[in-house]
């Protein structure tokens, strides 16, 4: 089998920065360095402001005591593809099960809630089946616009799928967001499969609690228990998953494991640092966009995003004093996107105001999302 494309391709490259000549002659100079550029966002400040019954116990400790297995033999026969929605609550775990079922990193993870805002497509092989994932925002009861459009994203691909999982934090249980999910689903008539994930932080006893009292409010046609994180169970999600797509021709070529082009992995890689690194300090309303990607002669890339906040106090927090918090933050970027594209990276981060970004359009068309009307 050949090597596995990290992401998908995109090198095409706005009009340069006017201090393009100088960072490239720096680049050459030291490949493997670190430029932030923190001063030239101040000067562009300005422009920019204003069916099924529940199995019995004995089936669920064959899910439990499956974790244990070698992976599973390739599966065999026709050609399949389909394309599998994952949803759930925010923080599920969906982004970690998607990368698991990969088995590379395609969608960003954090603690922040909400991480995930536009639609992730992983695609995962098993022998003869392709398994398209389809790593939704966690679903939940919007009040703003762009919670509006990330819920609406979500559903809207379930309906759109072959085959539905429902995630759950099995140690955060059955609450009223998993409620409200159970409740639409039952209008969802697709094989669907329920996937309680954090098995390693809930005992026994009451993960068989949960599943029942899950399976009572909706039928699932399998019910899985798993750790993302760890990788316990993720075959046998693989492999039922690979089994219930259609049959049908591949859509991607083998060695391809997102449909995501490779700058918007980046930017999305750039935002996963911020949350990791300001936690609650950073707004949520922030966002990165990949404005350049440059393949250099020398074989590294040089790549310009712009890190989008909302007030100047928000902007002096993702710099740090002295500018610390920006060059850790690019640092730890450049060094996963190195590795991701097999290439030396030069990252250059820009910090600007823009107010009320998360009401303008063109940033909604850059997530793929629609613009919901209404405030």
């Amino acid at each position: 089998m050949a090597p596995r494309k990290k992401a998908g391709a995109d090198t095409a490259a706005p009009d340069q920065h006017p201090a393009v000549a100088e960072e490239e002659a720096l680049a050459a100079a030291a490949p493997h360095e670190d430029v932030v550029e923190d001063d030239i966002a101040e000067d562009e400040l300005s422009d920019d402001l204003p069916d099924d019954d529940l199995p019995d116990d004995d089936d669920f400790d064959d899910e439990l005591d499956r974790a244990e297995r070698a992976p599973l033999a390739p599966l065999q026969g026709p050609t399949r593809c389909g394309f599998v929605a994952l949803l759930g609550a925010p923080n599920a775990g969906k982004s970690t099960l998607t990368n698991a079922l990969v088995g590379t990193k395609v969608s960003i993870v954090s603690h922040k809630v909400q991480t995930t805002r536009s639609i992730v497509r992983g695609i995962a092989l098993d022998g003869a089946a392709q398994v398209v994932l389809v790593d939704t925002p966690g679903i939940f009861a919007p009040k703003r616009r762009l919670e509006r459009a990330m819920v609406s994203s979500a559903w809207t691909h379930a309906a759109d799928a072959d085959v539905i999982a429902l995630l759950v934090d099995a140690n955060r249980g059955l609450d009223e967001d998993i409620e409200a999910l159970l409740g639409q689903l039952k209008d969802i008539r697709k094989p669907r499969a329920l996937i309680l994930n954090k098995i390693d932080l809930i005992r026994r006893d009451s993960l068989l609690a949960l599943a029942a009292a899950i399976t009572e409010r909706a039928p699932f046609d399998r019910v899985f228990m798993v750790s993302a994180l760890t990788g316990d169970g993720v075959n046998d999600v693989r492999r039922w998953f690979a089994e219930t797509v259609p049959e049908g021709p591949w859509l991607y070529p083998e060695d391809q494991v997102s449909d995501a082009p490779m700058r918007m992995l980046a930017a999305e890689i750039t935002r996963e640092k911020m949350f990791l690194r300001l936690h609650d300090e950073l707004p949520y309303r922030s966002t990165v966009e990949t404005e350049s990607w440059k393949e250099l002669r020398n074989g590294s890339v040089r790549i310009e995003q712009t890190i989008f906040v909302e007030r100047e106090s928000q902007r002096k927090i993702v710099l740090g004093k002295g500018g610390n918090t920006i060059k850790t933050i690019s640092s730890e970027s450049r060094k996963e996107i190195s590795e991701i594209i097999e290439q030396p990276v030069h990252l250059f981060l820009f910090v600007k105001v823009r107010e009320s970004w998360a009401d303008d359009p063109e940033r909604y068309r850059e997530m793929g999302l629609e613009f919901p009307k209404g405030g």
